[in-house]
């Protein structure tokens, strides 16, 4: 299954599987982006395309990589040992380049992106961020390790941001949510059902789930679910009227983690950990 340059409707590479027709659409340049997947003939990642073709404007839609921090920073402030470094809304990776490869069993593509002269200077740390992304039946598979290359312990919180397209916003329901979640608009815990009641008017709020969640799409007669793996557990939901489309964000931390330590993860000089997590589609 080799990597095929598109130029319509957008210039990306695609990746797909001859036998069951899925395929992976993919923008390593613009922040190693996941542009698309069809899955099953149905065209499951959103993309506003008329916005992604102005480089001007921040991509809305696709699977954009949240690292080295989830949600933002007071003034944009991050407080290190070495000092103090002025960091952005969801760091900087999905606003770099990134580096693409087949994988060697030709189930997918490797994406990477490693520390340079302009991360050393917001983030003062060596990395390098692998993501392993695979076709599966009826599934995307994603594995993302993450390794310090140097001399300093290494805090981060890590997420991905992907859309998901709708047939209306008023047609769906979710399985697999707790009672209570945090409204991100207030920052104030809520009850989830009452937050999801807003749904077509808009939602952002964070969840911890006891296992998968499942999203059902009545008027379009199929399901995604988001099976987890510890730490990468928490959820985000977010919708943006009118746009037919929902996110549905796996991080593993809150906002502001590497600030209030909430679940923030550390790795030692020469230390690495790998994140799972994984989309399953039907239809029908």
């Amino acid at each position: 299954m080799p990597l095929i340059q598109r130029q319509t409707p957008y210039p990306h590479w695609e990746f797909s599987d001859p036998a069951s027709g899925d395929l992976l659409r993919l923008v390593p340049e613009r922040g190693g982006l996941i542009s698309g997947w069809r899955c099953g003939g149905h065209e499951v990642v959103y993309l506003d395309t008329e916005r992604f073709l102005d480089p001007a404007q921040s991509v809305r839609g696709g699977f954009p990589v949240l690292f080295p921090i989830t949600g933002g920073l007071p003034d944009n402030q991050l407080s290190l040992p070495q000092g103090v470094f002025k960091l952005g809304q969801h760091g900087f990776a999905r606003q770099l380049p990134w580096h693409m490869d087949s994988l060697a069993d030709g189930q997918g593509v490797r994406l990477q992106l490693a520390d340079s002269e302009a991360t050393l200077q917001v983030y003062p740390f060596p990395f390098l961020l692998s993501m392993d992304v695979r076709l599966a039946a009826g599934a995307l598979e994603i594995s993302t390790t993450i390794e310090n290359r140097g001399p300093d312990s290494m805090p981060f919180s890590f997420g991905l941001h992907p859309y998901f397209n709708l047939s209306g916003l008023d047609a769906v329901r979710f399985e697999g949510l707790p009672e209570q979640c945090l409204n991100h608009l207030t920052m104030d815990s809520a009850a989830t059902a009452e937050q999801m009641a807003k749904l077509a008017s808009g939602i952002d709020l964070l969840v911890e789930p006891a296992g998968a969640v499942r999203l059902i799409d009545a008027g379009a007669q199929t399901s995604l679910e988001l099976q987890l793996s510890h730490p990468f557990d928490l959820v985000v939901l977010w919708t943006e009227p009118p746009r037919k489309m929902v996110c549905i964000e796996p991080w593993t931390a809150p906002r502001q983690a590497l600030l209030s330590g909430d679940r923030k993860i550390e790795l030692a000089a020469g230390q690495s950990t790998t994140l799972h997590t994984r989309y399953a589609f039907k239809a029908g």
